[in-house]
């Protein structure tokens, strides 16, 4: 092992990246000061109203099992093997994620993130610093100026710096204000803001309604979603437009809010309403949080700083993917510490060229997948589309994998190539629902013969290099 596993490394963040990627290093002999702002959360309660459940696949997995990590997680995890639609008029309708045995997890935030604390904790060269606000930064000598929770300054000297703090990120803002930096950074806001519902258990605990899936109540212009927990509720997130016409702010400041508000989930959610726990006085309430994309470059200051996760790139949460990106992030960066041989200057600029044009794709990715989960997820057609796309997947696995597929259960599949194939098979299959009576012919072997010549035209002979 390389002399270079004596450097101190200073992590901003002790989120599920901040701590996994502390979990990683210190397996690599580093010595890691993890860094929170917030109390500890497994003392005191600072998720409530704040979180979306998150949705953990096989990326994840991938990262939590190269430090042997993946058993402890999935313990508390749910697997969701299907989305369940519910349209306006109480119908149901199912969608498979992707074979039978393929899922994606739904995890509590809070819940991950105290049990990746817990397991940094055991590592014996990992030290956590809850209550510690990062104030300065000195970019030359990497030294942070922290104040803790009692207002007192503590001043910590590190060889390597990351920001795991998220789409706020204060390691992200002080690189901004360098002199000189020639930084390119957006924030932006989307039209989207969220806020969390709930679904009780039922008396003996069991869940209303089917435990192993995703549910979502698609209206076009906003959803409502709800992931299960062990406890036998579910986490429902509703999703729609912070201002408009009919939005989180016209129906909070109408002047009979409460029976607007009544009247909106009456209307649109009526057959959730036997679910949901005090709908109407939990939108009253609280007050919805905003959805945000990030987009930074370069995300390294003099190859010992560098950003990751959410601080490089967030993203809205319509593909499931950003803790699954950010713990990609981790698990790419640690594969790149052994093949550079702990050398972090090459580390950090490879780990940059591979994870910012993914992350890109993938940030992409999620904000065309709200139209298909809040409009596209109940239309007949779309479900054809899927069906069809599942069965040629069926007959030449080697030539197709649908796109969600490619994203979420292919974890050696990068997201930019993900992105290209997706948009190649896009064109391919609109130009197969245009064959004239697909709806009763769909299963008829010339669909699937057009459909493989399609193919083999678009994605291999003229993209050979995106052959999966």
């Amino acid at each position: 092992m390389s002399n270079n596993t004596n450097k101190k490394v200073a992590i901003n963040g002790a989120g599920p990246v901040g701590a996994l990627l502390a979990v990683m290093l210190a397996k690599k002999g580093y010595q890691i000061d993890l860094f929170e702002s917030r109390p500890d959360s497994r003392k005191t309660t600072i998720y409530q109203g704040k979180s979306i459940n998150l949705a953990l696949s096989d990326r994840g997995w991938k990262a939590l099992s190269a430090v042997g990590l993946d058993e402890e997680i999935r313990k508390q995890a749910i697997p969701m093997y299907c989305r369940v639609m519910h349209d306006i008029n109480g119908n149901i309708t199912k969608q498979p994620y992707g074979k039978e045995d393929q899922a994606i997890w739904s995890v509590s935030r809070a819940g991950i993130n105290e049990q990746l604390i817990n397991l940094a904790e055991k590592e014996p060269t990992v030290n956590v610093h809850f209550g510690h606000r990062l104030t300065q930064l000195n970019f030359s000598d990497n030294t942070a100026v922290y104040m803790d929770e009692n207002h007192h300054q503590k001043i910590y000297e590190s060889d390597l710096v990351f920001g795991a703090d998220g789409a706020f990120s204060k390691v992200r803002r002080l690189m901004q204000e360098l002199p000189k930096s020639r930084i390119s950074y957006s924030l932006d806001y989307m039209q989207k803001s969220y806020m969390e519902l709930t679904i009780a258990a039922n008396e003996d605990g069991s869940h209303k309604l089917e435990k192993n899936a995703l549910h979502i109540w698609p209206r076009k212009d906003f959803m409502l979603i709800a992931l299960p927990n062990n406890d036998g509720s579910f986490t429902c997130t509703l999703f729609m437009d912070h201002e408009g016409e009919l939005s989180f702010s016209s129906l909070a400041k109408h002047e009979n809010k409460q029976q607007k508000v009544s009247e909106f989930f009456q209307q649109y959610f009526a057959p959730a309403m036997d679910y949901l726990e005090n709908p109407v006085e939990d939108f009253l309430s609280k007050t919805p949080s905003p959805l945000c994309l990030v987009h930074i470059y370069p995300w390294l200051v003099n190859d010992s700083i560098a950003l990751i996760g959410d601080a490089a790139h967030a993203m809205v949460p319509f593909y499931g993917q950003g803790m699954n990106c950010g713990f990609e992030d981790c698990r790419v960066l640690a594969e790149l510490v052994e093949q550079h041989d702990h050398q972090w200057s090459d580390i950090l600029n490879a780990y940059q060229q591979e994870r910012k044009e993914n992350g890109d794709a993938i940030t992409e990715l999620a904000k065309r997948n709200f139209i298909e989960m809040s409009d596209l997820a109940g239309d007949e057609r779309f479900l054809l589309r899927k069906k069809i796309e599942a069965k040629f997947h069926q007959m030449h696995p080697e030539l197709w994998i649908p796109l969600y597929s490619m994203v979420t259960f292919s974890p050696d599949i990068p997201y930019k190539t993900a992105l290209h194939v997706g948009d190649i098979q896009r064109t391919i299959m609109d130009e197969i629902m245009l064959i004239p009576k697909i709806e009763q012919e769909w299963q008829q072997a010339h669909i699937y013969e057009k459909l493989l010549v399609l193919a083999q035209e678009k994605l291999v002979n003229n993209h050979s290099e995106l052959r999966l």
